[in-house]
């Protein structure tokens, strides 16, 4: 008896990190917060991020415009109409310019941050994802059939078009070396860039799942990640050999993944009505840990690292008012 009354105050005593392994864990993702924009059914694509100004701009396709959200007030404060096919978008926090790939009207068009007002259209068949690289200020574009344009985000000119060997879609750019790596699902391989000259190195080839889409990087692993849609996986490949290391399988239809370096997560969001959480055991080890139930077509998101905020987008749904930006709190670091 006095053996079990020890084993109970020991118990009732654990730390809480003991505790926490016991049972008590919290949630990897935890919903915070929902956000109602205006817009009628339909899709709504990617995201970018003002941190400075507590921005949140959202490529609102089903409206033809370009959404901005105030983070602090948690409501919209303004919508950009006539983005016919608004697609991807990037934030130059240097320039206060707002950059979106505009695919039906074949622009990328430039916006003042703090107007709002166009400063220029740049012509670029069916442009999609857009990337700023602040050092060189740059701003990376996909486009159609083969191509990835390199604009000048001060000057507001493209300088180089490079020829890709496929369509192209989701990319990373490194933040320590000029390297670039770019998806393209047919096939599905990994272009890698180097974005000093301007000009593809190399291929890899991907084989444990197709359809690669959605791409994220561990900088400090050479581990790049991607999620296929066709064999729904996280096909996890080493940045300097082009070795797939792993895969693991996620929800359907996924349209965007993020790695959360401070916590050792991945977060895909994914179009079959789920976020997935995979936790990195090691580089080439990976595990999913949740798969936190959303809304058909709600695959695109925004991680924000500083904050460990998850923004998704959800589309218009049986018993909303409109679409919604669904915001999560990312769970304690490991």
């Amino acid at each position: 008896m006095n053996r079990l009354v020890e084993l109970l105050v020991v118990t009732l005593v654990l730390p809480c990190s003991v505790a926490t392994r016991l049972g008590a864990e919290e949630p990897a993702l935890k919903r915070v917060q929902v956000i109602v924009l205006a817009g009628p059914n339909g899709r709504l694509d990617h995201l970018a991020l003002d941190r400075k100004h507590a921005r949140l701009f959202i490529s609102n396709m089903a409206n033809s415009s370009l959404d901005i959200v105030d983070l602090k007030s948690g409501k919209p404060v303004k919508q950009i109409p006539g983005q016919r096919g608004i697609q991807g978008i990037a934030y130059a926090e240097d320039l206060d310019r707002i950059f979106a790939g505009v695919g039906e009207a074949g622009v990328c068009n430039v916006f003042d941050g703090a107007s709002y007002q166009l400063l220029k259209s740049l012509p670029l068949a069916d442009a999609d994802n857009v990337r700023y690289e602040p050092r060189h200020r740059r701003i990376y574009v996909s486009h159609a059939p083969k191509g990835l344009a390199v604009i000048d985000a001060e000057g507001l000119a493209v300088f180089t078009d490079m020829a890709l060997p496929a369509a192209p879609e989701s990319f990373q750019l490194e933040t320590h070396r000029p390297r670039l790596y770019l998806n393209t699902p047919r096939p599905s391989q990994v272009v890698v860039v180097d974005t000093e000259k301007n000009q593809v190195l190399k291929t890899y080839p991907v084989k444990l799942a197709h359809d690669n889409y959605p791409m994220a990087l561990d900088e400090a692993s050479h581990r790049i990640m991607i999620g296929c849609r066709r064999q729904p996986k996280l096909v996890v490949v080493d940045a300097e050999s082009g070795k797939e290391v792993a895969g693991v399988p996620i929800p359907g239809d996924t349209d965007d993944v993020f790695y959360d370096a401070a916590r050792k997560r991945v977060y895909a969001s994914c179009g079959a009505g789920f976020l997935a959480v995979i936790r990195q055991v090691d580089p080439d080890h990976y595990e999913v840990v949740s798969r936190l139930p959303t809304v058909k077509l709600a695959r695109t998101s925004l991680f924000d690292p500083v904050e460990g905020r998850l923004y998704l987008i959800v589309p218009r749904h049986e018993g909303s008012k409109g679409p919604q930006v669904w915001v999560y709190e990312a769970g304690p670091r490991t």
